[in-house]
């Protein structure tokens, strides 16, 4: 197993890294960046190929942590976060996040790795086509069960592809719970911060005890990576955002969708290959 090749770790550098840039950028998760990358950089790590898939997502996961905590205070400094809502967010999102990554530990990597796939090209697909009508945003307290609802959903996409889950909590908290647009990103960072703890110490539950896991893992959290990408993806993510300002939205948005796309045809062509040939 070559994890602590020089090499190896150089890699993981430059996953950190660009899923920060990438992620401060165009204002997203870095799971969707981070995920792909990990599959191709743990199989070139020697890592057992049954193994693969879930340590990804949960690593993924794993670092997704600190970055959305740090998102949440500067999000919090701007008044953008309202502590009531998140709480009822986050008893949706803790569950959601438990039957998340119970439903992905239960499930074959390579049709993981398919699922994964199809819901990045959704998502890029959405990003590209789909622009509703925004609701008038609502002046009376939302229903207790409402964020309850929402916290769920976003918490179980989150934790069953280790993603944040804003690109499906903030358009629902908009659309749906007709909350401004500021305060909705700023309580999905602090839903995502919550739920991913969840999810991640589920990836290490069920995890625990696989064999042929490596070295520093626990469960299918690897905790080495972790220390290796978290740092230079929250550095990165910084400066992502500065670029960001300075680049039209339209065109980062189109940008992102067509990465998205391609990265998600090429996880899913060889699952489909093997299906039809199967």
């Amino acid at each position: 197993m070559e994890i602590f090749s020089l090499t190896t770790i150089l890699l993981f550098f430059l996953f950190g890294s660009l899923a920060g840039f990438l992620a401060g950028l165009l204002g997203i998760g870095g799971g969707v960046i981070l995920v792909p990358l990990f599959i191709w950089g743990f199989k070139l790590a020697g890592f057992a190929p049954v193994n693969i898939v879930h340590l990804a997502f949960g690593t993924s996961l794993a670092i997704i942590i600190p970055t959305a905590l740090s998102s949440t205070f500067g999000h919090r400094k701007r008044g953008n976060v309202d502590w009531h809502q998140v709480m009822s967010l986050a008893i949706g999102g803790i569950v959601g996040a438990f039957v998340g990554a119970t439903i992905a530990a239960q499930v074959e990597g390579d049709y993981l790795k398919g699922l994964f796939g199809v819901m990045q090209i959704l998502v890029a697909v959405k990003l590209l086509f789909f622009h509703p009508h925004v609701p008038p945003e609502r002046d009376d307290a939302v229903p207790k069960w409402q964020l309850i609802a929402v916290g769920l959903v976003g918490g179980a996409f989150s934790a069953f592809f280790g993603v944040g889950g804003g690109v499906v909590a903030v358009p629902l908290m908009v659309l749906v719970l007709q909350l401004p647009i500021h305060l909705a990103v700023g309580n999905s960072s602090a839903l995502i911060f919550i739920s991913t703890i969840s999810g991640t110490f589920s990836y290490a539950l069920y995890g625990w005890g696989e064999p042929l896991l490596p070295p520093f893992s626990i469960g299918y959290i690897n905790l080495l990576v972790v220390a290796i990408v978290a740092p230079f993806t929250i550095i990165f993510a910084r400066l992502g955002v500065r670029v960001a300002s300075r680049t039209p939205h339209d065109k980062l948005v189109t940008a992102f969708a067509v990465l998205l796309t391609i990265v998600g045809i090429r996880m899913l062509y060889p699952v489909l290959i093997s299906f039809f040939s199967g």
